[in-house]
């Protein structure tokens, strides 16, 4: 068991600790503004073998602060995936460097035009509490591909795991090029405010807003990974007993609490109690129990317990039906396990229905016809992801053309994240940029434009005054 932990710092010792950082990582970017692909790789490679070194009390620590987090969990979708992405950075880093080369037109040649991929500066990284590890390190990951350095804040609703992660950070990196922030909503709200080359947010809607706005005094550019409803279609003709398998799998990791969850199921009117009672059987050979089980997480804290129960009694007290998928008939008190809850009969009025749920509730919404799921999903805010269950290929193509999400998975749930060659981000209110991959690289890279001439200038001919020859002839060959 990791020890309790609290941080060695007052909030206004850690404000000027962070703005003392910024300043010696600017300066330090200065001395090194370029880092060589070796330079770059090394540094990862670094940091894989930490996270390695770590994994086991990064597990421990994240169980702590959640006060039941699965192991397992915590090994899939926080430390494979980050040793995943390093791996996919440190064998294509070499190609993305690489400049572009770019078509010149006749008018300019001789010349030569190529895109230079150049790091930005110092990049800001804003961490949410439900995966603290993943969401550091791949923003982290991306900003050392690039050849930036990096300040992370930390949320203070994982003060266990953030203790680790600075441990292990320490181990790798001196705090000019990589450093761990900690502190409340006002360091929070400081951090945002520093003039970054860049700045990485993930965390609700809501914040995001406050994020940007702060972000914007400055013109600090933003990737903000936000969240909103994510919707689950299953069509009419797909197979229930697949797509709730791959949807119960999908809510119930982490307790519900991913950005990318299935936040409500859209699904043909007549269907819902085929779905419920598949649901509870399924649910039941993952779980069969909940209480005392390691393998099903927790809700993070009671702030967020009594927000999730508050929304439930508010959908019952508004005349919806609540179907607990609770397998062994377990008594949750005294503790922040909470079992799905499946919400029937919703209307608009019901804040499960209006907000992000993050957690083990998920409403169920019939529909008529295909066109009245994609009418309910353009109805409401573009979310971060969407999951449709069909395999007839005709109904996919009408559903990706018609709908807008950050992302998409066809037949099953969340693996859209996991793939290291595809960007990740959202679409208006579920988020703008991207990171992982390629254009991750990208995003947190500056694209310069380079146009190079050598020692003939063919510009002379346009030089006045006008009205020459030369000039009348360059105007009908190029302006037609």
């Amino acid at each position: 068991m990791v020890a309790t932990v609290t941080s060695l710092h007052s909030p206004n010792e850690e404000l000027e600790r962070m703005h003392s950082l910024f300043k010696q990582q600017q300066q330090a970017f200065r001395n090194n503004p370029m880092p060589s692909a070796d330079e770059r790789i090394a540094d990862l490679k670094r940091l894989k073998a930490a996270i390695l070194k770590y994994q086991d009390e990064l597990a421990a620590a994240v169980n702590q602060d959640f006060s039941c987090r699965s192991t397992d969990e915590t090994m899939i979708a926080e430390i494979m995936t980050s040793v995943e992405g390093i791996n996919y950075a440190c064998k294509r880093l070499r190609g993305w460097m690489k400049p572009s080369k770019r078509h010149v037109s006749m008018l300019f040649a001789p010349s030569h035009n190529h895109v230079m991929y150049q790091p930005l500066g110092v990049i800001g990284i804003m961490v949410p509490w439900n995966y603290p590890i993943q969401l550091a390190l791949l923003p982290l990951m991306t900003a050392l591909a690039a050849g930036n350095r990096a300040m992370i804040k930390m949320s203070e609703f994982t003060p266990v795991t953030n203790k680790v992660l600075k441990k292990l950070l320490a181990e790798v990196f001196n705090e000019n090029q990589v450093a761990l922030i900690e502190g409340e909503v006002e360091v929070s709200s400081a951090f945002a405010e520093i003039p970054w080359d860049h700045l990485v947010f993930t965390g609700s809607t809501a914040v995001g807003r406050i994020v940007m706005s702060a972000a914007a005094k400055n013109l600090t550019p933003v990737t903000l990974e936000l969240g909103g409803k994510s919707p689950a279609i299953i069509a009419p003709g797909a197979s229930m007993k697949d797509a709730v398998e791959r949807i119960c799998f999908g809510k119930s990791l982490n307790a519900g609490q991913t950005c990318i969850a299935p936040d409500y199921v859209l699904l043909p009117a007549g269907k819902e109690q085929e779905f419920i009672d598949t649901y509870q059987a399924t649910f039941a050979r993952m779980y069969p129990t909940i209480r005392d089980n390691n393998d099903y997480t927790a809700v993070v804290n009671e702030r967020q317990h009594q927000r999730l129960q508050a929304w439930v009694a508010d959908a019952k007290e508004k005349g919806a039906k609540i179907t607990v998928v609770n397998p062994a008939n377990e008594d949750f008190s005294g503790t922040r396990k909470m079992p799905l809850h499946l919400v029937e009969n919703g209307t608009a009025e019901m804040k499960v229905l209006q907000e992000e749920l993050f957690g083990p509730v998920m409403p169920v919404v019939p529909y008529r016809s295909l066109d009245d799921a994609i009418d309910y999903v353009n109805d409401r805010d573009r979310p971060l992801a969407l999951y449709f269950f069909s395999y007839d290929k005709t109904q996919q193509k009408k559903v990706l053309e018609r709908t807008h999400a950050g992302g998409v998975t066809i037949n099953d749930t969340l693996m859209h994240i996991a793939q290291d060659d595809m960007p990740f981000g959202g679409v208006g209110p579920s988020g703008m940029g991207h990171y992982h991959g390629k254009e991750g690289f990208i995003a947190l890279s500056k694209a310069k434009a380079v146009h190079r001439k050598g020692r003939f200038n063919s510009g002379q001919f346009i030089y006045p005054p006008y009205g020459g020859a030369i000039q009348g002839l360059i105007r009908k060959l190029f302006i037609r």
